[in-house]
């Protein structure tokens, strides 16, 4: 193929999310017979090394952010700002060397802002435009432009229009031309275009009905499913928290923990309650579609994988991080998803009110 590329991907290490919905982009440049690489390291890199065993690895040191346990999560990231900037000055000269060493023709990045080279096509995806704050808004907006103006174009993971995902995050004001809107991006979407094959030769396209959202009631098994994401130390509190809560329940559920790297076994007195570190995605798959709700954090990647599946949940935002508080509360006041407070957990109460919610059911759209 006189026009194959070599491209690399490299995700943020700030949760599985932004690696997660790497996949897809990996998966559509593969189909295209383009060479992959993929920089990254820690869980990110576990993660990608079992969807994609046979692709080559670089190693990308993470920014290391950590969240608050306790107090305000403005100072504790104010605090790691030097350190950031550190990172990305870093990986901006880390690119340098890989481009030389690996022939690489284009970069394609998670919200990694130090990754882009004028040599090459450069590539950002991010569904953060304008960050959210307490204060100071204007100032972050002015100095983050500073860095998206260095990438050749933006990739937004979301849709135009009224009937987005992100809101204000990316929708806030008008965009330049080479900010693309590229549609949902789910781990999720190839597994569902081959199940979305199979019912519609099963059961015909029954009217009214996504055929992939087809899911009676009583091929339900699970009452819930918690998906644990994020930085320490706040990925351990809210286990803990709900731990606490189904280990003395007559409730059935499964938790999946995040941590594609770790064998450490974790168990509870509750019988029904199935754990797991790691699930790769069509073991994800089978359990999220026969649990009747989700419990995860507020996170974007995780409510595009919701809207993917069509999952009604309810949505815990990590305590101060302004982006998830914002997401819970903008898909809350649209009626899509439940969501309460880590610090008023309740779950008895959430698989309750979370009933009357709708969920989000759009067609995959990469």
């Amino acid at each position: 193929m006189t026009n194959q590329k070599t491209i690399l991907v490299c995700p943020l290490d700030w949760g599985l999310g932004h690696a997660t919905r790497c996949i897809p982009i990996i998966n559509s440049f593969l189909n295209q017979n383009h060479k992959v690489i993929i920089g990254t390291s820690g869980k990110q890199e576990a993660l990608l090394k079992q969807e994609f065993p046979d692709l080559p690895f670089i190693a990308l040191k993470g920014y290391n952010v950590e969240y608050a346990e306790n107090g305000s999560m403005i100072t504790k990231m104010l605090t790691q700002l030097p350190k950031i900037k550190k990172a990305i000055d870093e990986e901006h000269l880390w690119l340098e060397k890989a481009i030389d060493e690996y022939s690489i023709d284009m970069i394609v990045s998670d919200n990694r802002y130090g990754l882009w080279n004028k040599k090459i096509e450069s590539i950002l995806i991010t569904h953060q435009i304008f960050i959210k704050a307490p204060t100071g808004e204007w100032l972050i907006e002015k100095l983050l432009k500073k860095y998206l103006d260095n990438f050749n174009e933006v990739w937004i993971p979301d849709v135009e229009g009224e009937n987005n995902l992100s809101g204000d995050l990316a929708h806030k004001k008008p965009l330049p031309e080479n900010y693309k809107f590229i549609g949902i991006l789910s781990r999720f979407s190839s597994s569902l275009r081959v199940e979305r094959s199979n019912l519609l030769e099963e059961e015909n396209a029954k009217k009214n009905c996504h055929p992939e959202f087809n899911r009676r009631i009583d091929n339900f098994e699970y009452d819930f499913m918690v998906i644990l994401s994020g930085p320490e130390p706040q990925r351990t509190i809210f286990e803990k928290l709900i731990i606490e809560q189904v280990e003395n329940s007559n409730l059935k559920g499964v938790i999946l923990r995040g941590l594609p790297n770790s064998n450490e076994k974790l168990k509870i007195e509750n019988a029904q309650v199935q754990i797991f570190n790691h699930l790769e995605t069509d073991d994800f798959l089978n359990y999220i579609q026969k649990s009747k709700m989700v419990i995860s954090r507020s996170g974007y990647s995780t409510i595009m994988d919701l809207t993917t599946l069509g999952k009604k949940a309810i949505l815990v935002p990590t305590p101060g991080q302004t982006e998830q508080e914002y997401l819970a509360e903008y898909h809350f006041k649209k009626r899509h998803f439940y969501t309460q407070k880590q610090s008023e957990l309740d779950l008895e109460k959430g698989l309750k009110e979370s009933k009357k919610y709708t969920g989000i059911e759009k067609e995959i759209s990469f």
